[in-house]
């Protein structure tokens, strides 16, 4: 069962892939492992004599879009990008349930099938969802983890999101181009969030994907609590989905080893200022 709506808009998605990819400035390979579901695509970049960093991408969404909006990490880090199974990109289009752990062990298979023991990983919205089920199935393959407005902590879906879909609504039945950024400044907040970039997966998303609604469900406390590694969570102020006075109370509760902050002002879409990249840089550097 394809995960694009058509054979043509398989094909114009992976087009914009290649495109945001050649974006980067930095050289890319093509990686692939096999997992217990399904055959699993990488994207190896970076600098590839810096520490090694797993990065999981947002849903309906892509790593080359993700790798974008967090390329400051390139300079510092061997970045592996994965294509999460399922979901836009170059990996199996096999669909697991986000209700279960099933992506924290997929997650589990990909470290194995790099070659690590263990590795320091980054996580984004659906992402940061798939590593906190990593972090509760396998954590001693975690060596540091970064969250960013993650799902999996403590899912919130207020009436803000169900507002989201009129404007959604309006553009399947006009195509009117406006309508996008409409559906997209519910998460955004601010107009200067979205770059041309970020309309662009964006529309492709609505155009050409069967948009996944499941967010990665809640993890368990007792499971999260066997996850000793660092972790840094950073959750948007005011984040429709996952609200910083949610998600952080709740992992400041249940992650062990944790270091929480509250991107001010921020939707689920935002743009970090220098300060706060650099606390991530630092955080993974640190020993």
């Amino acid at each position: 069962m394809s995960i694009y709506k058509t054979q043509y808009g398989r094909e114009m998605s992976l087009k914009l892939y290649d495109a945001q990819l050649k974006k980067l400035g930095f050289s890319c390979k093509d990686v692939y492992v096999n997992t217990r579901f399904g055959r699993t695509h990488i994207v190896e970049t970076g600098n590839l004599s810096g520490e090694p960093l797993l990065v999981f991408h947002g849903g309906n969404s892509t790593t080359a879009y993700n790798l974008l909006m967090y390329r400051f990490l390139l300079k510092d880090f061997h970045i592996y990008a994965v294509d999460i199974i399922g979901h836009p990109g170059k990996s199996d289009e096999v669909s697991l349930s986000p209700r279960n752990y099933d992506y924290g062990k997929w997650a589990s298979d990909v470290i194995i099938g790099l070659g690590f023991d263990k590795i320091s990983c980054f996580g984004v919205s659906f992402g940061g969802g798939v590593l906190a089920k990593l972090m509760c199935i396998a954590p001693e393959k975690v060596e540091k983890s970064v969250l960013i407005v993650p799902s999996g902590i403590n899912n919130a879906f207020p009436i803000s999101t169900v507002k989201m879909m009129i404007p959604l609504l309006k553009y399947k039945l006009t195509k009117i181009e406006k309508y996008i950024k409409e559906t997209a400044l519910f998460m955004a907040i601010k107009e200067e969030i979205l770059d041309k970039d970020t309309l662009d997966m964006v529309k492709d998303s609505f155009d050409h994907v069967k948009t996944k609604v499941g967010m990665p469900s809640n993890v368990k406390e007792r499971l999260m609590q066997q996850c000793k590694a660092p972790t840094l969570i950073m959750a948007g102020e005011k984040d429709c989905l996952f609200p910083a006075r949610k998600v952080l109370p709740r992992a400041e509760r249940i992650i062990p080893n944790n270091t929480v902050h509250m991107l001010k002002g921020c939707g689920h879409m935002h743009m970090m200022p220098e300060h706060e990249k650099k606390m991530i840089v630092d955080f993974l550097r640190s020993n």
